[in-house]
């Protein structure tokens, strides 16, 4: 019986072993599965990016635009520095420039004039009549205007509790997909929650007459 132990053991350690090359197989598997587009890698530079602000657009948020209109840059960050307000944009808008220090991006467009290039610091006079304070945390969304990375107001400022916020995970669902409005419809109460729900309703109602036209 004293001649078997080693072979036992020797087995044992064989199954053990093999037990943790397929547990590190799977872990490593799922990893590189949950990469999608919106998990971005980026190394930060401590330049700043100055985004123009578009005021005269008609709408800001997570949505404009009937059918939607393709973002330019989105990102979340805490917010740095908040000016106090100026005439120097008067009579056309109150300029209050404020700086976000960038977290996390999760889409980039590419862009000739302007592309997003990894900088730190998120800098445009658009913070006048935005409900937030230094050190919040906030989701971002740019978009561009004469090729160049462009934000149409506060309402594209949302302020989220944590970088895991559900609003962030379907933002990142939507970009997944290339922004097509069907991977919205999954959220669209999440996102009325929070007083989007129109600008959802319009999108959705777009899908629908894009892919059921009416006939002549």
């Amino acid at each position: 019986m004293s001649k078997q132990k080693p072979l036992r053991f020797f087995f044992s350690g064989v199954v053990h072993s093999t037990a943790y090359l397929l547990i590190s197989l799977c872990l490593l598997s799922s990893c590189q599965s949950k990469k999608t587009k919106s998990d971005l890698d980026i190394v930060f530079t401590q330049d700043t990016l100055n985004v123009g602000y578009t005021y005269w657009w008609e709408e800001s948020g997570p949505f404009i635009g009937y059918c939607g209109k393709e973002y330019g840059l989105v990102f979340s960050g805490i917010i740095t520095q908040i000016d106090s307000p100026t005439n120097e944009a008067a009579p056309l808008y109150i300029s209050q420039r404020g700086t976000i220090a960038i977290e996390k991006v999760y889409k980039i467009k590419p862009l000739e004039s302007q592309s997003y290039a990894n900088q730190k610091y998120f800098v445009s006079d658009c913070f006048n009549n935005l409900d937030v304070s230094v050190g919040d945390k906030v989701l971002v969304f740019c978009y561009d205007y004469e090729d160049q990375i462009s934000i149409p107001g506060p309402n594209s400022i949302v302020p989220i509790s944590d970088f895991d916020h559900p609003l962030v995970q379907a933002t990142k669902r939507y970009i997944d997909v290339d922004e097509d409005a069907a991977a919205i419809k999954r959220d669209s109460s999440l996102w009325s929650a929070y007083g989007y729900g129109e600008q959802v309703d319009q999108l959705l109602r777009c899908k629908e007459h894009t892919e059921n036209p009416i006939s002549k």
